[in-house]
């Protein structure tokens, strides 16, 4: 069944499918039925809700935490009858944080699976056929190839089908091709390789006929339609992790692998130290205190503030008019280098303008754009008013009265009823304060001969305030010219002569050059009124003038693609309108440069894979394209290594959606099967909004880096502190409950208020950085500095305390040793709280900022100094966490080493001289 049935004549199809316009006997149709199946969308057998929930916990860093808590678990069981809630915390509080994690994945996955079932909807219920040579209705999904459809204005196309009757039938395709404009439609043969959007003798499963009537014959149902062919294109489609998921999991890799050869060391110096450890029970008992270490230096809270991250982002995202369906979707954003966009209402308004007007020997250009009906006429570079230019006046009063559409004000949203090229012309005669309503009292419609394919004209009759009778005819350029004899100039009448008519039409070529649709207008005045009126009235024609119109570009489009040029993003504009409209949208856009290449659909058809792959990213504009291209487009980007966004909003453009590292679907022209194929939605089809969410997801992904970064420098110290003691045989400097304080109550507060960071810089002047960069490039040095810093400072007071007696003079072993422990832990709380104001920009100190830009992480740092502050003071406390008070002197020596991360980092980190910070 893929023999082109649009490039043959009506009568082939027919003898092809062994049928007639009586269409199928009831008997064939059910042979048929059982030979090609039913007219439904098939869907590949899916995950089920459990088995998407498990698959939560194969993620690398899960499957970290989850080793995590089976340690925390076993250490606890070896204790027994000793292990108390403390020796649970730990796993208690990972196990959270894993279904926390695992809760949110699933509900995103099991929402992307919907895609199919949207489509769905789009299948007609019931159709219209010839069965046993008389009209009957029947359920679509018995439709089989041979059916005869039957097709009026409303009716949902069941199935595709070859044209054999056409009589003023126009479809609307929005859904399958992504443009708005209605199709008319006709019976004639067209070329063999015409694309989806050019086969004007063809009628679509799922598409609308709104105008006229006909008959069809079907070609094909289920999968092996247009619809069917993307529906198997999103099922196939890849849908790869974003790249932070593939960047947290080569992290959580690297970590995992450096923990247990740390701890692995750890454990054999031990053995080599102590040789009764190689006793069974004393093994077991050795083998715990490693892996304790090893869960020590997990930053479990890590997941956890990602998604808290990615979470605010969508939020903020949401008030910009961008909602984000999948969370990872807001950081990818961020990382986009190439946005393909659609260009009917997203790059432009989605709504025709008149631009230029001809008459009178004259073009006068027409400024506003969209149906906001206010502009000016410039004539010469000067403004005029259109009312005191008779032939200006004329053609705008025709393009008015000939017209069956109304310009409505909305609640200040000014909006179209009707044809949208017919709407173009109410608004540009209303900007003239030629107000339709107020003409049509003036000029009261007596008549009309309606516009159709064939006619490519459309005529209204009116009386005039003087008693006369008008014809008022619009439509083709060469179509009206050969009906006019006459030429309407400085206010009359005299005869059209054949080089007036050759000008008129290249003056019509040069606008269509330019990408306007070009309308042209004339008049004829008639004897008396008629009861009925008939095309032998659209002779001897007055010609007036042309008007060119065009979807113009949005004027926040252009600034957003100028800074999409400062971030180094390229955009790329993918349309299934013609060359020549796509061209000059682009060029006046910026998007189209000296050295851009521009492709139609044809023309990538006929390369190879490895001939696009060389040239992809010099194509700044796709024109007349199908939905297996914009597939093509974006596998091809991303060989080269490049993030991808994707526009749409028809249905063909789901299957590239998925595809695409970030699909961005259309809120308001947007379909169900769109939406639901992307990671994010426009709520205003705004490319201008796609370009903030960009902006956004850099905020975001810096924030991710800042507090991976501060975990980092604040986790390991503590490792090596209790490795080293563990090693040397000595008490520990921190106890298990104020390494857990530590890790979640002073790292997580600050590390969580990290996510509310602003910016502290022009985030769009930069290029997008290396996707294949890791999480913490760059910052291994800082974090290595930090580390040396913080083990120094920890082991330091322990020694000098316990061992020397130092600010300890005249207590006990146990009494110095808690002593100690309460300082270390004290000193090391303190410096993580200084070190976070060092985590928020990799270019400048914190004294270089401002303290309180980031009022989250002023109050969790006063809050965790005020915690610590409480568990060295409240009783009960102290016996839970085994510590005592400080005097001042011992508050000095802990402040003055604590502080130094916040003093004597940034010169080791920036490189800056200490009399420079201020």
């Amino acid at each position: 069944m893929e023999k082109p049935f649009h490039a043959e004549k009506a009568e082939e199809v027919l003898k092809f499918l062994n049928t007639d316009v009586n269409g199928l006997s009831s008997e064939e149709a059910e042979r048929r039925l059982r030979e090609y199946g039913p007219n439904v969308l098939q869907e590949k057998k899916r995950a089920g809700p459990f088995e998407i929930f498990l698959r939560q916990f194969k993620d690398v860093f899960v499957l970290m935490l989850i080793a995590a808590i089976i340690v925390s678990l076993l250490s606890a069981y070896v204790k027994g009858a000793e292990a108390t809630l403390e020796d649970y915390a730990d796993a208690i509080t990972i196990l959270i944080i894993v279904l926390l994690n695992a809760t949110v994945g699933f509900v995103q996955e099991y929402r992307s699976e919907k895609a199919m079932e949207a489509l769905k909807e789009y299948a007609a219920p019931r159709a219209r056929v010839i069965r046993d040579g008389r009209e009957t209705v029947i359920p679509a999904e018995q439709v089989v190839p041979g059916d005869i459809l039957l097709l009026e204005s409303g009716d949902r196309v069941a199935a595709d089908a070859r044209i054999i009757e056409a009589y003023d039938l126009q479809t609307n395709e929005a859904v399958l091709t992504g443009e708005s404009t209605p199709v008319e439609k006709h019976t004639e043969p067209v070329r063999a390789d015409a694309p989806v959007g050019d086969r004007k003798n063809m009628v679509f499963m799922g598409t609308h006929v709104i105008y006229g009537r006909g008959k069809a014959v079907v070609t094909a149902t289920g999968m092996k339609t247009e619809f069917g062919r993307i529906a198997g294109m999103i099922q196939e489609a890849e849908e790869k992790p974003p790249p932070l998921k593939v960047k947290l999991n080569k992290f959580a890799k690297n970590l995992t692998k450096f923990i247990i050869l740390v701890c692995a060391i750890i454990f054999i110096l031990e053995l080599i130290r102590e040789p009764a450890a190689l006793e069974p029970k004393n093994l077991i008992d050795y083998f715990m205190v490693v892996v304790a270490l090893a869960v020590s230096a997990v930053p479990e809270g890590l997941p956890a503030i990602v998604t808290i991250a990615l979470a605010l982002g969508a939020r903020e995202l949401a008030k910009h008019n961008a909602v984000i369906r999948r969370l990872a979707a807001a950081e990818t954003l961020g990382s986009t280098t190439v946005i393909c966009s659609d260009k009917t209402g997203t790059l432009t308004k989605g709504e025709m303008t008149v631009r230029r007007i001809f008459c009178g020997k004259q073009t006068v250009e027409v400024t506003g754009s969209g149906y906001e009906p206010s502009g000016e006429f410039i004539l010469n570079s000067d403004p005029i008013d259109p009312k005191g230019n008779d032939s200006l006046s004329l053609i705008l009063r025709i393009a008015a009265l000939c017209n069956n559409s109304r310009l409505e004000n909305d609640g200040g949203q000014w909006r179209i009823t009707g044809d949208p090229t017919e709407g173009a012309l109410v608004v540009a005669a209303y900007k003239a304060g030629l107000r339709r309503e107020d003409l049509e009292k003036q000029y009261p419609r007596l008549g009309e001969v309606p516009f159709s394919s064939e006619r490519k004209r459309m005529t209204t009759i009116h009386s005039s305030p003087d008693g006369e009778i008008y014809a008022y005819v619009k439509g083709a350029p060469e179509v009206i010219l050969e009906r006019c004899s006459r030429i309407y100039e400085d206010g009359k009448e005299r005869k059209l002569t054949k080089y007036e008519k050759e000008n008129i039409l290249k003056i019509n070529e040069e606008y269509a050059s330019n990408a306007l649709r070009v309308l042209a207008f004339a008049y004829r005045k008639l004897p008396k009124p008629k009861e009925r009126y008939g095309e032998e009235i659209e002779n001897n024609l007055v010609f007036v003038g042309l008007m060119g119109m065009i979807d113009p570009p949005r004027e926040e489009a252009i600034e957003a693609n100028r800074l999409c040029k400062k971030a180094g993003i390229k955009t790329v504009m993918i349309t299934g309108d013609h060359k020549l409209t796509a061209v000059a949208v682009a060029k006046e856009i910026g998007i189209l440069e000296e050295e851009s290449l521009v492709l139609t659909g044809e023309e990538l058809d006929r390369m190879s894979n490895e001939e696009f792959e060389k040239i992809v990213e010099d194509v700044r504009v796709y024109a007349r394209v199908s939905p297996e291209h914009k597939l093509r487009i974006v596998r091809a980007l991303k060989k080269k290594g490049h993030i991808v966004a994707m526009t749409g909003d028809g249905v063909n453009d789901a299957p590239a959606l998925k595809e695409a590292d970030i699909g961005v679907a259309m809120g308001i022209t947007g379909t169900d099967v769109t939406k639901e194929s992307a990671d994010m939605i426009l709520m205003d089809d705004n490319f201008a909004t796609i370009v903030n969410a960009v902006k956004h997801g850099r905020i975001i992904y810096d924030n991710i880096r800042k507090f991976a970064f501060f975990l980092m420098r604040s986790n390991f110290d503590e490792l090596a502190v209790i490795a080293t003691f563990a090693l040397l045989g000595m008490p520990l400097p921190l106890t298990a409950a104020m390494i857990l304080w530590i890790n979640l109550v002073t790292d997580g507060g600050p590390a969580t208020a990290l996510s509310f960071d602003p910016p502290l810089e022009d985030v769009m002047n930069r290029p997008p950085r290396d996707p294949k960069q890791g999480i913490l490039y760059g910052r291994l040095l800082q974090i290595i500095i930090s580390f040396i810093c913080q083990y120094l400072g920890t082991t330091g007071i322990f020694i000098l305390v316990y061992e020397y007696g130092f600010l300890a003079e005249g207590l006990s072993q146990a009494e110095r040793l808690a002593l100690a422990r309460s300082m270390c832990f004290t000193q090391a709380t303190l410096r993580e709280l200084m070190i976070v104001w060092n985590c928020r920009s990799e270019r400048k100190s914190a004294f270089r900022l401002s303290w309180t830009s980031n009022k989250f992480l002023l109050v969790s740092v006063i809050v965790s100094i005020m915690g610590t502050v409480a568990l060295l003071y409240v009783p009960f406390l102290q016996v839970m966490f085994g510590t005592v008070p400080l005097n001042l002197q011992q508050w000095l020596l802990v402040g003055s080493i604590a502080t130094s991360g916040l003093l004597l980092l940034p010169e080791l980190l920036y490189g800056r001289k200490i009399f420079k910070w201020a």
